[in-house]
């Protein structure tokens, strides 16, 4: 970085402290008042009045609840910054004075917790206070900046929704992407993996056919029960005598569901599968051999038709490319610090910020994914890392350094795709 760049990132953040206050309550307003995924109503209506707000030019309903704010500032690159909206159906167990007590009707009409258990709501504090920071500093860059706020991260839905809905035609194709997500590092630091950093991930619903018959007459039946079960130890070898040694790749089987009664053998049972790759070709290998595992199992147990394998979720992997990387990680670490800034491994969680990225050679656009820590540095040490994370109903980040770094950084990253003036 320059003498001239650094002073452009001075005065954009020197309004930091200023616009601090309304970001913390719009904060701790969000965490209060969760959404779940694609029903993010009041949630985008409050982005969207904070955007046009910040001057810029607003368009909701993109998506379903999704919001894109443009602020054209001149010559320059269209940078997208991205943040994603939705809570979990999670009932939080952190005790703070702004913890959620939300109860919202899901899809299937039950009743639920609902909390942000996943650092969504930090997220989007970021998102429209880094608008703020850039519009009001917009004399220190260029180009066109495009704010993202994005529904249905959890489910898988929203990115797609997005782009169905013409993101990338009905407003200006980003020449660059770039997103932060919280984790359970320490509050004050960043990390980051170039390449793959994050996994794909594909969700399988395996359906096994049997005949049904009385507990006391197993005789008469052909047991899905032991079928599912078969499967499930048959699935585990896989990893270990099919994918080469060092090739990331998961299979986990978190759900079995069958029957309603001990006494009573069912006809059928499901298996609910996730997959973690991060090369379409080893999940292409694993999805095989998990269609020919349930069909010979199927077949071995006389079942009365083949099992259906149906692909209820999916995601590609993210991809960090290395030239918007190294400039964000470039910056970052002058900006923060070496011993701030690290390198830290992939990780085999998933995310559908990937759809708007690619793998090398693909479609998309180039884009840059990061990790903010979030944990008070003195419980992270006090307990040695094993600290609450993402999707733990006690996930807390610390408020006010997180969301101050989370601002610094998201600026920083995206001063860093920007043109000078």
């Amino acid at each position: 970085m320059t003498t001239k760049q650094q002073s452009h990132e001075a005065v954009v953040l020197n309004n930091l402290d200023a616009i601090y206050p309304t970001i913390e309550a719009f904060y701790t307003d969000l965490h209060k008042h969760p959404e779940l995924s694609m029903h993010e109503v009041q949630t985008s209506a409050k982005v969207a009045a904070h955007l046009k707000e910040a001057g810029l030019e607003v368009t909701s309903g993109v998506g379903g609840t999704g919001i894109v704010g443009l602020l054209r500032n001149g010559s320059g690159p269209t940078v997208m910054i991205r943040g994603d909206m939705d809570a979990l159906p999670i009932e939080e167990k952190t005790g703070l004075p702004y913890a959620s007590t939300v109860k919202i009707k899901n899809d299937a009409g039950e009743l639920v917790p609902v909390g942000h258990m996943c650092g969504h709501d930090l997220h989007t504090s970021c998102l429209v206070g880094t608008a703020s920071l850039l519009a009001q500093g917009k004399q220190s860059w260029s180009g066109t900046l495009m704010i993202v706020a994005q529904p249905g991260e959890e489910t898988m839905q929203g990115a797609k929704a997005m782009l169905d809905d013409g993101l990338f035609t009905r407003f200006p194709k980003p020449d660059v992407a770039l997103a932060q997500h919280t984790m359970f590092y320490p509050a004050g630091t960043i990390t980051y993996h170039p390449g793959y950093t994050l996994a794909a991930e594909h969700n399988i619903r395996i359906r096994l056919f049997g005949v049904g018959a009385h507990g006391s007459m197993p005789q008469k039946s052909i047991d899905p029960v032991v079928m599912a079960s078969a499967i499930v130890m048959r699935l585990q070898t896989i990893i270990s005598r099919e994918i080469t040694p060092g090739e990331m790749a998961v299979v986990t089987v978190g759900a079995i569901n069958s029957g309603t009664r001990y006494n009573i053998i069912p006809d059928a049972a499901e298996l609910d599968l996730s997959i973690r790759t991060f090369k379409d070709e080893v999940f292409q290998h694993i999805y095989a051999a998990i269609t020919r595992i349930a069909r010979a199992e199927a077949e071995a147990s006389n079942a009365p038709k083949p099992p259906e394998i149906t692909i209820m979720e999916a995601s590609q992997a993210t991809y960090n490319d290395p030239k918007p990387t190294k400039q964000v990680v470039d910056a970052l670490t002058r900006y923060f610090g070496a011993d701030r800034v690290k390198e830290e491994p992939a990780m085999t969680a998933s995310e559908d910020f990937s759809l708007y990225g690619h793998a090398p050679g693909g479609a998309g656009i180039p884009s840059c994914y990061y990790f903010l820590g979030v944990t008070n540095p003195a419980l992270y040490q006090q307990k040695k890392g094993d600290v609450p994370g993402p999707h733990s109903p006690y996930y807390a980040p610390d408020r006010e350094p997180s969301l101050k770094m989370g601002l610094q950084a998201l600026t920083i990253a995206a001063l860093s795709q920007l043109s000078a003036p």
